[in-house]
């Protein structure tokens, strides 16, 4: 996974434009994604796809033809979506196009302008202060015009048709944690999933953010009643504490699996409830279109100090927490996709485990008595009403143990899977 984000990191991505294509490029080799487009111009609810952004060079250069900064050292120098301007002028005309963050005085801010007429740089607040009076080149040799906006989609098909959603945003430059882990976890989760078998179908979309998953919703409107519950990865490589942000639902299939799943192996993992504010969750779980869609990260977004600038780079995403993040998202996944209701076959009583041979008969010499205790569990509350997690909450006992015991109970006649 760090591997495939070195190689994704230098491609200057935005919302639209090469950059983001040769991005979903990369990530076709890895997983057979298809490539969608949506023309600009297009309205999607109360949204138009914007116009297709070009962008060739641009810089800033002092009196002396000396760079102050140039887009071809750093992704981030131009704002996204930066009108072109060939001009001289004052460092007093300059100013207010130049944007720098005080509190991370040697990084380069992130920003930008997709919907204004405007054009910008950024730089670090040390460089900022060292420019002095005089006149300035500046060039930004952009275009805007009538192209397509970019999204790359893979449906894994299960047993199924219901369907669990993995969205990822693919738009930001240069940045590592914010931006290029989620697309690396989701290529590999993908990657896994491929090779196994499958209850839900799952479908993975990797789109700008915020008109990518708009577009997506507006072009697929008969898809979303099949989507069951779902997950946005973002920010999920650096070496914080495992987040999650409940969907608005609070107790979704979704969440109660994220919850599980941390209650028995991330003791210093955070839980935040949902608020309209952040990736597209937010749009996933909007009014006309509700769906359970949690956020799933690390550092939460805007709590660690490299958030949107320069200092997110390939050093602050780790393989180690790339890996610790997709190990809790394949058992979150797997409480998903293996969750079923049983219903009791012999309900009268508690059935003679022994006669079925689910019952240690040697005194002194139960070695599985947690497993045991797994069966009367399942047996007490297979009433129809509470699915495999109600009863791995009520009794404490994990998740996948829980599932065994299932098994063997269904395996020797005494249980009976409901379809739904």
């Amino acid at each position: 996974m760090h591997a495939l984000a070195e190689i994704l990191y230098p491609l200057c991505r935005s919302i639209t434009g090469e950059g983001l294509r040769e991005s979903l490029r990369v990530i076709s080799d890895k997983i057979p994604i298809d490539i969608k487009s949506v023309p600009s111009g297009t309205r999607v609810f109360d949204w138009q796809v914007p116009q297709e952004w070009k962008v060739r060079e641009a810089w800033i250069r002092d009196s002396i033809g000396n760079d102050v900064v140039n887009f071809r050292d750093h992704n981030l120098h131009l704002v996204s979506y930066s009108r072109p301007v060939q001009k001289r002028m004052s460092l007093a005309e300059l100013l207010p196009h130049l944007h720098a963050n005080p509190k991370m005085p040697d990084a380069i801010p992130y920003r930008t302008g997709y919907y204004n007429d405007d054009w910008g740089f950024c730089l670090s607040q040390n460089a900022l202060d060292q420019l002095g009076d005089g006149d300035y080149d500046v060039c930004v040799d952009t275009d805007l015009f009538h192209g397509e906006l970019n999204y790359g989609e893979l449906l894994i098909p299960g047993i199924c048709d219901e369907e669990v959603l993995i969205s990822c945003h693919c738009c930001h430059p240069s940045m590592a944690n914010d931006n290029l882990s989620g697309m690396v976890l989701a290529t590999e989760l993908a990657t896994r999933l491929m090779e196994q078998p499958l209850r839900y179908s799952y479908r993975f979309l990797f789109v700008p953010g915020t008109i990518g998953s708009i577009a997506w919703l507006a072009s697929n409107e008969s898809l979303i009643p099949r989507i069951a519950c779902g997950l946005v990865l973002a920010c999920v490589g650096d070496p914080g504490a495992l987040t999650y942000k409940r969907t608005k639902r609070k107790n979704s299939l979704i969440d109660r699996a994220v919850e599980s799943v941390f209650r028995n192996s991330c003791p210093d993992a955070n839980i935040r409830d949902f608020m309209p504010y952040g990736y597209d969750e937010r749009q996933y779980g909007s009014p006309g279109i509700n769906l359970a869609i949690g956020c799933l990260s690390r550092s939460a977004y805007g709590t660690f100090p490299e958030y949107h600038t320069s200092a997110d780079d390939l050093s602050f995403i780790t393989a180690e927490a790339l890996q610790d993040t997709l190990e809790k998202l394949e058992r979150i996944l797997f409480i998903v996709d293996q969750n079923t209701r049983h219903l009791n076959l012999k309900p009268m009583a508690e059935p003679m485990l022994g006669k079925y041979g689910l019952y240690e008969i040697t005194g002194g010499a139960k070695s599985d008595v947690f497993d045991e205790l797994a069966l009367l569990w399942v047996l007490g509350f297979s009433d129809g009403s509470n699915d495999l997690l109600a009863i791995s909450e009520i009794s404490g006992i994990d998740f996948k143990v829980i599932l065994e015991a299932t098994q063997k109970l269904t395996e020797v006649g005494l249980l009976e899977e409901l379809k739904e």
